[in-house]
């Protein structure tokens, strides 16, 4: 016979982990389905100020302690001109950003989540609505539940059958860390930078170990043409960057072979909440992350969808559905910011990238 939970979580990752820390501060001990991966660099270091508080919420804002992480005092964007303008934290209330070492933080996040869950370490293999609950199969372990959470990522894979998924873009992220020439005397400038390019923008990053974050992003089906016709490389894609090229030369970083490809683009479910299930993170909506929205969102949506949860176990029919239209309401509010901030960019319009993001978003059900 299956063990019976009342809240069961499904995905690693930050959505995950503040979802099991806000459950466990109401009274809950959620099972969290967690499968163990590979400590690894991934794309996205910049956590906006907007996630202290959310992170003070779940008694984990010291975790931006570690000498892993630094502030991002230093921010220059070249963006509707080819002069480079620093944006100073100082004039954000909120403090500064914070550029993480990613798989820190969240190796970290996770450990102080884990602490009050039922911790399983193994992949998913099924899942399907049971009763008036759940039925969950992992590889030595089925389980039941009354309300499970998805905080699976882009896969979904509670919520991919149970609502529609629409996409605004098919933005994608080509994506490396570059490490120092030994043979160096340039100390890294502790800064970040972002660079408009015809075919799409950079993002750079100094980290507090020394090594250079890079990140370029334009549309799946533009990667060649942003690549000069070729499989990309990042020799190819530099060629249209002025400031990150420089940033790259002058301090002596090597370029890794081949860039890393990750999706970025701009998708959601409508709806993300159901009686006996609802999603967070990215499984709920996944942005652009031109504005640094994704682990803010990523805070928010576990936090949210946490009291969601528990207020439905708790007799509240209605928690889920205000839920949902909170979630679809802040999508709606990205895409209006996120047009604003591109139309900005106007001395590249006779390129395809460009021209799409002057026009409203097609958004389609995918």
């Amino acid at each position: 016979m299956a063990d019976h939970h009342r809240i069961a979580v499904v995905g690693a990752g930050i959505a995950g982990a503040a979802c099991c820390l806000r459950l466990t501060q109401i009274g809950f001990r959620p099972l969290w389905i967690a499968p163990a991966e590979p400590v690894r660099d991934k794309p996205g270091e910049l956590l906006s100020a907007a996630a202290r508080p959310l992170l003070a919420a779940l008694d984990a804002e010291g975790l931006l302690s570690a000498s892993a992480h630094r502030p991002a005092h230093s921010m220059f964007s070249a963006w509707g001109s080819d002069s480079l303008a620093e944006r100073s934290s100082i004039v954000h209330l909120e403090g500064p950003q914070t550029v993480l070492h990613r798989a820190v933080f969240e190796r970290a996040l996770t450990g102080l989540a884990a602490q009050g869950t039922e911790l399983v370490r193994e992949p998913l293999l099924r899942c399907a609505p049971e009763g008036q609950g759940w039925r969950l199969e992992c590889e030595n372990r089925k389980v039941s539940c009354d309300l499970a959470i998805d905080a699976s990522g882009r896969k979904a894979v509670l919520v991919r059958d149970r609502a529609t998924r629409f996409r605004a873009d098919r933005l994608a992220a080509l994506y490396g860390f570059l490490e120092q020439d030994p043979g160096s005397d340039v100390e890294p400038t502790p800064a970040t930078l972002v660079e408009a390019v015809p075919d799409g923008w950079f993002y750079a990053t100094c980290l507090a170990d020394g090594r250079l974050a890079l990140n370029f992003y334009t549309d799946a089906d533009l990667m060649r043409d942003a690549s000069g016709g070729k499989e990309p490389a990042w020799e190819a894609v530099l060629r249209s960057s002025i400031s990150v090229r420089r940033w790259i030369e002058e301090a002596g970083f090597r370029l890794p072979e081949k860039p890393m490809l990750a999706s970025a683009a701009t998708t959601w479910f409508a709806p993300c909440a159901g009686a006996t299930w609802l999603a967070v993170g990215d499984a709920a909506a996944a942005f652009d992350p031109l504005s640094s929205h994704g682990m803010t969102s990523a805070l928010w949506t576990g936090i949210q969808g946490a009291q969601a949860a528990a207020a439905r176990l708790g007799g509240d029919p209605h928690a889920p559905d205000i839920y949902a239209r909170r979630v679809a309401n802040g999508v709606q509010e990205f895409l209006t910011g996120r047009r604003r901030i591109y139309a900005q960019e106007t001395r590249f319009l006779d390129s395809a990238f460009w021209q799409r993001r002057q026009q409203p978003e097609e958004t389609v059900p995918v």
